[in-house]
């Protein structure tokens, strides 16, 4: 051991080398720092202990310091006291912290500048990554819009000048640059992305027709839209898009207006199927949408009319005319245009129903016009606003006696004056050249000219030229030569109807519109009993009733044909009636307007007329009152036998039953004679109850919507027994859908079951009834048709009389009632039945049954 160790504690050890006591000091002076710093508080405290703790992770390179002062604390233990030995302990612990805190925060920086070197790296690679970037995003074909949050957008890049994109911020004011439809999709897809982070593809279009792609994205709480000039074949692709969305747009347009439009547009392929229909064809053909009338092929043209339209028009020539067809019941003219393409053809039809009613009506009405001036009496000549001769009449060829080949080519109106003259059928005037201007005035005048013509011939014409507002005018030649004979015939007319009316057995009396008599004929005084002074003319109604009222005195009378005539109403009225006279005269009266305010009152005597129709309505009662009894009779007899009849017919399917007891043959052949008899009895009785019913005028039909495929059924079924016992066969022929009609189902059923069970009495055995059905409009039509003997002419005429039999010819006898109850209840449906027979060949009976509206035949039922 060394000297200084073997040292006294205590004293003072020259031999110690001052570089201890200045370690001893340092060390005092750590412990005395320590000491401040427990004194200072936890936090202190706390970062002492982390120190202490980072020491754990030091290095190996401390550690041999540290076994270095452990081992001379070790040697010099025994040289000092246990309190000096803890100093030094906390003195050494102290340095070994400090020791270890030193290489700790050399190793930090150490490892702070190795991070320092990273991150100066990094950063030198984002910058040259962001260099990079900005290198692609400055490309002229692209530019980056980027929304963060509310902020201003930021724009990066720039599109191509020839987009006519702008550079600055109106860039955002897409409406500026891109067309409409572009801008507002974008705009919209755009607060799409930013308020709901929609993303979206679209191609824009500029206003310069240049194709753009835009793309918006959100990425990091980013919203950004990129925008790329499209070249090449991109270019082209979005083109074609665009250009298919314009088509389809248009397409979609047109077939919008199709359906709008109240005319039948369709499409077809090549095969000639229906591919397209607008609404107007699916309603024209009855369908609910126009897909119905595509998957069900209703065509709203005939096969013939789609033949020669499909061997007619050709892609250069399409086909246009008029066809006719039949739309909702009535026939429909359409002028249809259809047009063939590679894929097959379209057609639109245009109605022009009205407009061929309106031309045929014009042609006729023209024709029926012409026709009129034709067979007029009164020559007629019109002229075009070039004067030249468009129509005449046979009667202005008549008066002029010109030739038809010289009117034929239109001649001027001056030409056919010169014509005149020369052939001297003009009047002769002094200046013929005057008188030539003046008629021709009539083309400059708004008034019609008149004026009198005398022929050299002798005839007298009065001329009337009338001016067109169009142009032209028309010239009528009145013949007043005709007219002064005319006037003639008339007064000699006049005086033949005066002597006439005098020797009339009616009486005849005129009155002016002043009430004054004009004249009465003799009849007229001896109907009335008064003197021909009381009639004489100009004596007042008043006077000539005064005179009457010995014969008839009435308020009726004479006042009521005083009012009638004197009466100062516009409309003047006509009456009529009977009186009967004090003397038992029985005369039809008539008060009778006549022209210049005139009026006629007749008399005609209808006593022994009335005496007859008396006598008649007498008898007419009396045959009422005996078919009321006779009505009344039948229909009492007829409930009075269906009572015991429907006991019969019970009693008789009772003893049928094996309840009762076994039957031998013979009574079970009598039991089904009189359940035969019975059945007939009594359809014979309802027959009869029925015709009672009618006559009496009491029956009324119970109208209801019949399904007529199930009312074809349901007779079927009903008169197979009928039809097996007469070993005939029925056969039905009708459309698989026959609709329905209002009508009776019970009557209805009754009529074809009559018509069938009198077919099947008069069909051989093994022969085949037709009954066909079918539609017209909206009649139901059908007919019975069987193989037997015929009816002969003789018999038509009364077949259908109640107890017209032909029994001897069928299987079973009869009372001849059923033909008689179908015309009955066809009558009381409004339709018409109708028979055809010869002998030999069989009968057809044929039924029309007219469907009437519901609600009105239920009000006519109550």
């Amino acid at each position: 051991m060394p000297e200084e160790e073997k040292s006294l504690p205590g004293q003072v050890d020259d031999g110690v080398r001052p570089e201890a006591h200045l370690r001893a000091a340092a060390q005092n002076d750590k412990l005395a720092a320590a000491g401040r710093a427990v004194k200072q508080g936890k936090g202190s405290l706390m970062r002492l202990a982390q120190i202490c703790a980072g020491g754990t992770a030091i290095s190996a390179l401390a550690r041999p310091v540290m076994a270095q002062v452990e081992s001379e604390a070790a040697a010099s233990a025994h040289l000092f006291t246990s309190s000096q030995v803890v100093g030094v302990s906390v003195v050494i612990g102290v340095i070994s912290a400090a020791l270890l805190s030193t290489l700790w925060s050399v190793r930090q920086r150490g490892n702070i500048e190795t991070e320092s070197r990273e991150m100066r790296t990094a950063l030198s690679d984002a910058q040259q990554r962001i260099s990079q970037y900005q290198a692609l995003i400055a490309d002229k074909n692209r530019r980056i819009v980027i929304w963060d949050g509310n902020e201003r957008p930021e724009l990066l890049g720039q599109l191509p000048a020839e987009t006519g994109a702008p550079q600055d911020n109106e860039f955002l004011a897409f409406g500026l640059w891109l067309k409409p439809r572009s801008a507002s999709e974008l705009d919209r897809a755009i607060d799409r992305l930013r308020e709901a982070a929609q993303s979206f593809d679209m191609v824009v279009e500029t206003n310069r027709d240049e194709i753009l792609e835009a793309q918006g994205r959100v990425s990091g709480g980013r919203a950004f839209v990129r925008f790329v000039a499209l070249n090449n074949l991109r270019a082209e692709l979005a083109e074609l898009k665009i250009e298919r969305d314009r088509l389809m747009s248009s397409i979609s347009a047109f077939q919008n207006l199709l359906d709008a439009i109240d005319l039948p547009a369709w499409q077809r392929d090549t095969d000639g199927r229906l591919t397209w229909v607008n609404q107007a064809y699916g309603d024209a053909v009855e369908a609910t949408t126009p897909q119905q009338a595509i998957n069900e092929s209703r065509e709203i043209l005939t096969t013939v009319a789609r033949e020669r339209i499909r061997a007619t028009a050709t892609p250069e020539s399409p086909f246009h005319d008029k066809i006719s067809t039949v739309v909702h019941g009535n026939r429909t003219f359409f002028d249809v245009v259809d047009v063939k393409v590679p894929s097959g053809s379209a057609g639109i039809a245009i109605d022009v129903s009205d407009a061929e009613a309106v031309r045929a009506e014009l042609e006729r009405t023209l024709k029926s016009h012409a026709e009129t001036l034709d067979h007029l009496a009164t020559p007629v000549a019109i002229f075009d606003g070039d004067q030249r001769l468009q129509f005449y009449n046979q009667a202005f060829v008549t008066l002029w006696e010109l030739d038809i080949a010289f009117l034929e080519r239109k001649p001027d109106n001056a030409e056919l004056l010169e014509r005149l003259r020369v052939a001297k059928k003009l009047p002769d005037q002094l200046n013929w050249k005057s008188w030539k201007d003046t008629a021709l005035a009539v083309y400059r005048s708004l008034d019609t000219k008149s004026d009198v013509w005398h022929l050299p011939n002798g005839q007298t014409l009065r001329v009337f030229a009338t001016a067109h507002p169009q142009g032209g005018a028309t010239w009528v030649f009145e013949n007043l030569t005709e007219q002064v004979d005319l006037e003639t015939r008339y007064n000699t007319l006049v005086k033949v109807q005066g002597e006439t009316i005098d020797h009339l057995s009616e009486g005849v009396a005129v009155f002016g519109a002043d009430g004054r008599v004009r004249l009465a004929n003799p009849a007229f005084r001896v109907l009335w009993g008064i003197t021909e002074a009381e009639a004489k003319p100009g004596t007042h109604i008043r006077a000539v009733g005064e005179a009457c009222v010995q014969s008839y005195d009435r308020p009726d009378g004479w006042k009521t044909f005083a009012e009638l005539i004197t009466s100062f109403d516009d409309e003047r009225r006509s009456s009529q009636g009977t009186l009967e006279l004090f003397s038992g005269l029985v005369l039809d009266y008539a008060v009778i307007p006549l022209p210049n305010a005139q009026t006629m009152l007749t008399f005609v005597n209808m006593t022994d007329a009335v005496r007859a129709e008396r006598a008649l309505t007498e008898k007419n009662e009396a045959l009422r009152k005996a078919d009321e009894l006779k009505n009344d009779f039948v229909q009492h007899v007829s409930y009075e036998l269906r009572s015991p009849l429907t006991n019969i017919i019970g009693f008789t399917d009772l003893l049928r039953t094996p309840g009762v007891g076994p039957l031998n043959d013979r009574q079970a052949e009598y039991i089904d004679h009189i359940a035969t008899s019975s059945s007939v009895l009594l359809t014979l009785v309802n027959d009869i109850l029925d015709l009672a019913t009618v006559d009496a005028g009491i029956m009324r039909l119970n109208y209801s919507e019949i399904d007529l495929s199930d009312l074809l059924d349901d007779v079927s079924m009903q008169i197979a027994d009928r039809l097996q016992e007469s070993g005939v066969t029925l056969e039905i022929t009708a459309p698989a859908q026959l609709g329905t009609i209002v009508a009776d189902p019970q009557r209805l059923k009754q009529i074809l079951l009559k018509l069938l069970s009198n077919a099947a009495n008069f069909s051989p055995e093994g022969a085949a009834i037709a009954l066909e059905c079918h539609r017209e409009g909206t009649d139901f039509v059908f007919s019975v048709a069987d193989r037997g003997p015929g009816i002969s002419q003789e018999m038509i005429a009364t077949v259908f009389d109640r107890f017209a039999t032909g029994a001897k010819s069928g299987k079973r006898g009869g009372a001849g009632l059923g033909l008689s109850i179908v015309d009955s209840f066809v009558s009381l449906h409004n339709g018409k039945v109708t028979i055809d027979s010869k002998p030999g060949r069989g009968t057809t009976v044929v039924c029309r049954i007219p469907s009437v509206n519901l609600p009105r035949a239920v009000a006519a039922a109550e």
